[in-house]
């Protein structure tokens, strides 16, 4: 053993041993990695960061853009909510549930499905009376098992295929991963769907939000392409019945709100006042095809100015100087947030109409909750009062100078959206034409989805201020740094010793053997480690496997990539299990009940498949 393969394989041991203990964040970990391989020579510091010019790296970056655009559009809220049932039997629920969040892992972040399927899981754990963890363990499981199956699904994929580029063999393509990815899938899905579900122990839930604004109420435009045009309330009422939304009153022609009756037929131009849940707002206006009143008045206050405020019962107030200053466009990107009226707010006992939102503060008034009283007034005209949530639409700076002036304060942050079908549908086209780039090879899988994510941003699929935000700093510090790393096990010869003690000791010259191994050490490692950081690890280990055996190397590259996939152990090796932490309530040692099951089952289904797929 040479001086540079201890001073790395102590560096490596270290590394490792940071990442299950824990004391730090992981890409913390792995920039003291990369500095301490520039610090003992074993990187030239001008090649230090070359890492992060990797395509890999490009590509999650992009991959995590495109899945905020689908997830803020609405895009693919509407198909989960159509797709899965929320009455019937928890099997058939969870199995829906479970199997929609694996298709929809496959082409867009993992993580970012689940964070779009969570709410869709907490109602089906309501509909059936389960504990959140029984519905919300099976999802995550589900998105992870979605995520092997295509070159974007999980960042680990994207590693593998980067090395195997760097190797001289090419990157692999769009759907390279699907035949064994698919079937690794589809039989973890029928055994969480069937038997893993009941494995899961029934736990409280924990962390759930400290406050409770009721239902909101809100105005809905029923515009001629409208699925509620020239239907009657007791249709309209029978599609909202999922949504757990309900009208509670008519407006026609722009007059007072009328009750809502059943047998009333609803026409294009009518406003519906809608009683929802205010995470169920955005689904409820999704299946009907409506758009905000609220949003439509905007444009209509702006020109009419000075004439049109007031509500007759009181003389306006000067309006701030910065009105004059504004030119009645709304600058930066816009954003949904809750308000509350404070007791000593000047809002109190004024209405919208009155203070002229848009073109005092170019921010709209979308919703109202009142707990405790239900007032079917127009929204506008409604008097505020001490207590009132408000939802409000407008950009940052403008939202925080009307709630310093009026007196609200903010209310804890939640993902609140309201679908938009014309930006929903450009996502759309847009991503497959990114998919279809890379599955056919007309473009690199990087250059493809970094031009589809600057189409989001032209588009405004993803709002320019969201566009970083997007982006997880600590997986990109993370990919950039440990790609260097792994780089050093290559050249200096470490990555050949560690497989070559493998072989010798445990494989005994075998190739089979060889890689049922790699593949548990993958399994094991991401189950206390980050599954990036994990493949980052193995894969030149995998490569100088299969060289001293003169084997297949995509056999041991695609065992790293299920076993970095597939961390069903802990709650710390994948960030969806993280996410259902608190959510679920579960302990540390919860996880493996169903974990273990499901990894058993993933190394006996994905070896035969593998040498089947990939012969050595």
């Amino acid at each position: 053993m040479t001086m540079d393969q201890l001073a790395i394989l102590t560096i490596l041991a270290v590394t490792i041993g940071l990442f299950i203990w824990g004391p730090w964040r992981h890409d913390m970990v792995a920039l003291a990695s990369l500095l301490a391989c520039v610090f003992t020579g074993l990187i030239q510091p001008e090649d230090a960061f070359k890492g992060f010019g990797h395509p890999a790296v490009v590509t999650v970056a992009s991959v995590l853009i495109l899945s905020r655009g689908l997830q803020n559009t609405g895009a693919m809220d509407a198909l989960a909510h159509r797709v899965v049932p929320t009455r019937g039997s928890a099997t058939l629920s969870i199995a829906a549930l479970t199997g929609l969040g694996a298709l929809m892992s496959g082409f867009m972040n993992n993580v970012g499905a689940m964070a779009l399927l969570m709410p869709v899981a907490s109602e089906v754990a309501d509909k059936q009376q389960l504990p959140p963890g029984k519905v919300l363990m099976p999802l995550s499981f589900g998105t992870i098992l979605g995520g092997m199956t295509t070159l974007i699904g999980t960042p680990p994929n994207l590693i593998v295929s980067g090395f195997r580029a760097s190797a001289g063999a090419g990157s692999y393509g769009m759907f390279d991963f699907t035949p064994v990815g698919l079937a690794v899938a589809l039989v973890g899905v029928m055994f969480v769907s069937l038997i893993g579900w009941r494995l899961v122990p029934a736990r409280t839930q924990a962390g759930a939000a400290t406050f409770d604004t009721g239902t909101y109420l809100t105005e809905a435009l029923v515009e001629e392409k409208s699925a509620a045009a020239d239907k009657s309330l007791r249709e309209i009422m029978h599609i909202l019945e999922r949504e757990d939304a309900q009208v509670v009153g008519v407006v026609h022609n722009n007059a007072r709100v009328s009750p809502a009756i059943p047998w009333q037929r609803v026409h294009a131009g009518d406003i519906l006042v809608l009683e929802a849940e205010p995470e169920a707002l955005s689904t409820a206006i999704s299946s009907l095809g409506l758009k905000l009143a609220g949003e439509q008045e905007k444009e209509e206050e702006k020109t009419r100015g000075k004439d049109g405020a007031g509500d007759g019962r009181e003389q306006e107030s000067p309006a701030p100087k910065k009105e004059k200053e504004k030119s009645g466009t709304v600058h930066g990107d816009v954003q949904l947030r809750e308000l509350v009226v404070m007791p000593d707010s000047s809002l109190v006992g004024r209405t919208a109409q009155f203070l002229r939102l848009p073109t005092r503060y170019e921010i709209n008034l979308l919703a109202l909750s009142r707990q405790g009283r239900r007032s079917i007034r127009r929204l506008k005209s409604t008097p505020l009062l001490a207590g009132d949530a408000l939802l409000m639409m407008g950009t940052d700076e403008a939202l925080s100078t009307f709630a310093h002036e009026q007196g609200c304060v903010p209310l804890a942050q939640r993902d609140i959206s309201i679908p938009n079908k014309e930006k929903a549908a450009v996502a759309l086209v847009a991503m497959a034409i990114a998919v279809g780039g890379a599955a056919f090879g007309l473009l690199p899988a990087a250059i493809s989805f970094a031009t589809c994510a600057l189409a989001f941003m032209v588009l405004k699929v993803v709002p320019l201020r969201g566009f970083y935000e997007s982006i997880d700093g600590s997986v990109i510090v993370l990919l950039g740094t440990l790609i260097s790393v792994a780089e050093v096990m290559e050249y200096t010869g470490a990555a050949d010793l560690i497989a070559q003690g493998v072989l010798d000791t445990i494989a005994q010259g075998s190739p089979v053997i060889a890689l049922v191994i790699l593949l548990v050490v993958t399994m094991t490692l991401s189950d206390f480690m980050n599954n990036a950081a994990t493949a980052a690890v193995m894969c030149s280990i995998a490569l100088s496997t299969a060289a001293q055996l003169n084997a297949n190397p995509d056999s041991f590259l695609m065992a790293v990539a299920i076993g970095a996939s597939c961390a069903f152990l802990t709650p710390v090796g994948h960030q969806n299990n993280t996410l259902i932490l608190g959510p679920g309530g579960f302990k540390f040692g919860d996880y493996w009940r169903m974990g273990l099951p499901m990894e058993i089952l993933v190394i006996l289904v994905s070896v035969p498949v593998l040498l089947k797929v990939w012969p050595l």
